[in-house]
């Protein structure tokens, strides 16, 4: 099951740059202190490496946490 963006969600980018070997803890962690942001609201996080070559996304649903 994948999970989906509901029009209550939101996406959210974060332009500075992300060591992108961060788990869920690390990134969940960079949501809540820098964007103080609820992790666990359900909309969808973006996160780059420094050359913005690569990206991740971190999401929450009833399952848990999604990159």
């Amino acid at each position: 099951m994948l999970t989906t963006l509901g029009p209550e969600n939101r996406i959210w980018f974060c332009l500075r740059p992300t060591s992108l070997t961060r788990s869920f803890d690390g990134l969940s962690a960079l949501v809540h202190n820098h964007l103080r942001s609820d992790p666990t609201n359900g909309d969808w996080y973006v996160f780059v490496n420094r050359r913005r070559t690569m990206m991740k996304i971190l999401s929450f649903d009833r399952d848990g946490y999604w990159i």
